[in-house]
């Protein structure tokens, strides 16, 4: 079954499973592909099911990350790459949004294991660098599969997507942690943001809080499912699509006397490469571009100083606007 809404689910619901086992018809893997299509069309979220992520692992990295963020924080803060570690396209490692911001987060950021950063984890929670490590390759495995539907959503050559984005440099794990409400006015955990990569995956406690903005302007709650894992398509695939499919408006709500633990996976582009609308999308199509074209890189470092010097209103916070003709 390609799509459900059970458990009072608002969110789409996509069965991989036809994706990864063999034996499955090809109308279970349209049905599953047309879901998709239609979710990133109108709000540009879904959750998957059946997407070959062991739960355990989903349990036990979610177990540990709030092991990890209930420690000291000056033994957080020493989570950091090694000196004389290769260099990162963003700063790794653990981070705390500064007090004027309005997001009120804590976060650790990891790169490919492969880059040779390595980080400096802490003895305790035991266990907890090999379950982000075997998340970040489940995770990468889901991109690359999410990546392929989308490439037959947007009715793209077989591979094109797989060829344009091939490096895998670029993606980023991020366990984050949420701080409780102090008030019923301070309930705000990130604002509301689209993402700036290609898809994004997310992995929650039973807290609650995200939240992603229907196409009725109302704020539909991305409830936590055990097992589940909730995808959102992000501004790359939004100007490549020249606005055809949607980058996920969200946000998380924080909920009095709880934190909220999560894992955020951003399957990314290369910084070195160029952003514009295809012409399957424009030009093809008789279209006028509704981006400029621009070097991904340069995207990225200007969302990064949203988060690491935020402007003290929200709404001044640099997005994929910034491009728009």
């Amino acid at each position: 079954m390609a799509t459900s809404s059970s458990n009072g689910d608002a969110l789409p619901v996509v069965d991989l499973s036809p994706f990864l086992f063999a034996g499955d018809d090809d109308g279970a893997r349209d049905s599953a592909t047309a879901a998709v299509r239609e979710a990133c069309v109108s709000t540009g979220f879904f959750r998957v099911v059946n997407h070959g992520v062991p739960r355990e692992l989903m349990a036990r990295a979610l177990e540990l990350s709030a092991a990890f963020f209930a420690l000291p924080d000056e033994e957080k803060a020493k989570v950091r790459p090694a000196e004389g570690s290769s260099s990162s396209p963003l700063p790794a490692g653990y981070a705390r949004q500064p007090a004027h911001s309005a997001d009120k987060n804590e976060y650790l950021l990891l790169f490919n294991p492969k880059l040779g950063l390595d980080l400096q984890y802490p003895a305790e929670p035991a266990g907890f660098r090999d379950a982000l490590e075997e998340c970040y390759a489940n995770l990468t495995g889901l991109g690359l599969l999410i990546q392929d539907v989308l490439n037959e959503c947007m009715g793209l050559p077989p591979g094109f997507l797989a060829e344009y984005n091939a490096d895998r440099n670029f993606d980023f794990l991020t366990p984050l942690r949420y701080f409780p409400a102090t008030s019923a006015e301070e309930t705000n955990g990130i604002s509301a943001h689209e993402d700036g990569n290609l898809i994004t995956f997310v992995l929650q406690d039973g807290v609650g809080g995200l939240e992603v903005l229907g196409g009725g302007g109302g704020w539909i709650p991305a409830d936590p499912v055990e097992g589940s894992i909730i995808v959102n398509i992000g501004d790359v695939v939004q100007v490549l699509s020249n606005n055809k499919f949607k980058s996920a408006t969200h946000r998380v709500v924080r909920k009095p006397a709880a934190h909220r633990h999560s894992l955020a996976f951003f399957f990314n582009l290369h910084g070195d490469k160029w952003i514009e609308p295809l012409p399957e999308f424009a030009g093809n199509v008789g279209e006028p571009p509704r981006y400029r074209g621009f070097k991904y890189d340069e995207y990225l470092q200007l969302r990064m100083r949203n988060k690491t010097h935020p402007p003290s209103r929200p709404e001044d916070a640099v997005d994929i606007a910034h491009y728009a003709i």
